[in-house]
């Protein structure tokens, strides 16, 4: 059978997913041509990230070689399509011609400015990664002028940035700007409160395709941020340093206004992508390109040209209107399309189009989001967590470890200023986080050691037992220093001696039952009468005893025990204090709080416990992990990640006083 030559036009999601699935079907019946104006394909869903600089560039580009380039039956080619040659099926690029058989037009879409004037020469949209960087590049200029600029009006306009559209898109930006705002407030030293966020919308509600709960508790988030949702307000025109809008419900009512700003962020609407003259039918709206049930192109059945993606105009008939222009459309769309072209060329019946859509999500900023997944509503975390989920699910759907791994470093553990969904906990770029674990043992370990010394040989569950016999907070002295023996008293020494007198029948008697014991302990071998040698190991092994690293205080050390713990009254008192101090140590370290600090304490008190003679070789471990902890691993999962930047900032504040872009005076 001669190979079916396949042109697929756009390598958005549903070009990557379509080509896919041919590939994987048709193997060596047919070649298949991916055909897009740049070299990768662009998650067009972090985009946002990348406008406000939470992400790099490289985090939205998914090289279409690391994506397809192992498949014998796909070619690249990087080039602009100019026209489709219906009639000798050729699709015609900037820079060369392309035969089909069949061919998938799915070319996305570009932003609806819906004619307002001064859009395009004002405003920035956010459609593909180069809008994300001029935005981006925008945001670092304006700022910077504004932190120079005396004129509190053309500050004002500067620091204003405003969103047109409240749709994902619209709402995703502005969150993204709230982490913004917080990082360019201290890195330019701009009072937080001197940046406005708007979301101008001409609709009264937001997030009009969203489920009306969740859209509700998004208002209400962004507002809880400070961000100024100005519904029923229709942009009209647009200026370099303002932006006139209508405010009210019916035109009668309506009310002319001008906002200052800056900076317009364009997201108001899609449409389809008109930059190649395809020559197919439209729909009367969008500049979408009318498909029937199979994705075939209307008015070219039958002529193996289809449609698929944002520029698909097909009407889902549960709604009247085109489908949704998301990605799980996207890619339905696409299985529409390929799958049609399968049973074309094998012989089977064609397949009608189904939209299933599972649900939809939108962060408004890095660690917020709503979402409705089905039945299930999600808020804040949750939905985030979800939407990571989503994330690594395509991933591995299109197969790639590599971009698994790259989003899991980008989105997880690389991205700073804790813009993440875990709040920076995973973020921290060196070890910290693989610290945890054993930051939480450790603090375990001392506080199990310090516990045996409150309880004793009570028990742990009966609190009533505890500081009884074997506990450290009775008068028994536990420290083996010599000179808190004390010496037996003279009385007692005499009844002593007197009472051993007296029965020194017994003595004998028992001396003589000593005897008869060690004659038969040496007669079946004496092995265990004998005292066991200390063994010297880093670890315990099976059957020795450990060896202590002193077996007493050293004699150059001794003078400062001394004068450390004079007496028997402060030894006592030392007992119990250490008891408490390791006990509010090991919960430091469990909880993550001022975890520098603990463990170098705890390393300072295994040498002083060491040096005392009260400390094993198998336990000397303690000093290397305490410096391994004090890397600052309670700022993840701890709450030194909350307290020291407190402690931080108002020390700096007591101290230095409060940093601003621009001094004028005692005021």
């Amino acid at each position: 059978m001669t190979k079916k030559q396949i042109v697929v036009i756009g390598g958005g999601v549903a070009g990557v997913h379509a080509t896919r699935e041919l590939s994987k079907k048709l193997k060596a019946d047919a070649d298949i041509t991916l055909i897009d104006k740049h070299s990768y394909h662009t998650t067009m869903t972090q985009l946002h990230e990348v406008a406000a600089g939470r992400v790099p560039f490289t985090t939205v580009q998914y090289d279409f070689q690391k994506l397809l380039g192992k498949r014998k039956n796909v070619s690249l080619v990087t080039d602009s399509v100019v026209s489709l040659d219906k009639e000798n099926k050729q699709v015609i690029t900037k820079h060369g011609r392309y035969s089909y058989d069949y061919v998938i037009v799915a070319l996305g879409g570009e932003p609806n400015d819906f004619g307002v004037p001064g859009v395009k020469e004002h405003g920035f949209t956010l459609w593909s990664l180069e809008d994300a960087m001029r935005i981006k590049r925008h945001l670092e200029k304006i700022v910077q002028y504004a932190s120079t600029e005396v004129d509190d009006e053309k500050r004002r306009a500067l620091l204003t940035i405003s969103v047109a559209g409240s749709g994902f898109t619209g709402i995703e930006m502005a969150g993204e700007l709230i982490d913004w705002r917080k990082k360019v407030s201290t890195d330019w030293k701009i009072p937080e409160e001197e940046i406005t966020i708007n979301v101008v919308e001409m609709m009264p509600t937001i997030l009009n395709t969203l489920d009306r709960k969740q859209a509700d508790k998004a208002h209400a988030y962004l507002e809880k941020k400070n961000v100024h949702v100005l519904t029923n307000h229709g942009i009209v025109e647009v200026a370099k340093d303002h932006i006139k809008v209508n405010v009210g419900g019916r035109d009668e009512e309506k009310v002319a206004k001008e906002l200052p700003t800056h900076t317009l962020i364009w997201t108001t609407g899609v449409q389809g992508n008109t930059a190649a003259k395809t020559d197919l039918n439209e729909t009367e709206r969008g500049h979408r390109l009318q498909a029937n049930e199979y994705m075939e192109a209307v008015g070219f059945e039958g002529k193996g040209i289809y449609v698929a993606g944002d520029v698909s105009g097909y009407i889902e008939p549960d709604t009247g209107r085109p489908t949704p222009q998301i990605v799980e459309a996207a890619e339905q769309t696409a299985h529409t399309a390929a799958a049609n072209i399968l049973a074309d060329i094998n012989g089977g019946s064609k397949h009608k189009h189904e939209s299933k859509y599972q649900g939809t999500m939108v962060s408004i900023g890095s660690t917020w989001g709503v979402a409705k997944i089905g039945s299930m509503r999600l808020t804040g975390f949750w939905a985030m967590l979800m939407k990571n989920i989503v994330y690594f699910i395509y991933t591995l759907q299109i197969r790639s470890a590599h971009y698994f791994w790259r989003y899991a470093l980008d989105e997880v553990f690389r991205v700073k200023d804790n813009r993440n969904f875990m709040r920076g906990h995973t973020s921290r770029q060196g070890n910290v986080l693989w610290a945890v674990p054993l930051r939480i043992f450790y603090g375990v370990v001392w506080f199990t050691e310090a516990i045996k010394k409150i309880v004793g040989d009570g028990q742990y569950f009966n609190p009533t037992t505890w500081f009884g016999k074997g506990s450290w907070f009775t008068n028994d002295l536990k420290f083996p220093f010599s000179w808190l023996q004390e010496a037996p008293k003279a009385a007692d020494a005499a009844a002593g001696a007197s009472t051993a007198a007296s029965s020194s029948s017994s003595v004998a008697d028992a001396a003589a039952g000593a005897t008869g014991a060690a004659t038969t302990a040496a007669s079946s071998g004496g092995g265990a009468a004998a005292h066991k040698a200390t063994e010297w190991g880093l670890s315990y092994a099976y059957g020795s005893d450990p060896m202590t690293v002193f077996d007493k205080v050293p004699h150059w050390m001794e003078p400062i025990f001394k004068f450390m713990i004079p007496n028997r009254e402060v030894a006592l008192f030392m007992q119990k204090f250490m008891s408490i101090v390791e006990i509010f140590l090991a919960l430091a370290l469990i909880f993550g709080l001022f975890t520098w600090i603990a463990a170098a304490a705890t390393a300072a008190l295994t040498v002083m416990f060491s040096l005392s003679g009260m400390f094993y070789w198998v336990n000397i471990w303690f000093i290397p992990v305490a410096i391994a902890l004090m890397n600052g691993s309670g700022r993840s999962f701890g709450l030194d990640k909350w307290v020291q930047p407190w402690i931080q900032r108002w020390l700096t504040k007591i101290w230095y006083g409060q940093s601003r872009s621009i001094y004028k005076g005692r005021q």
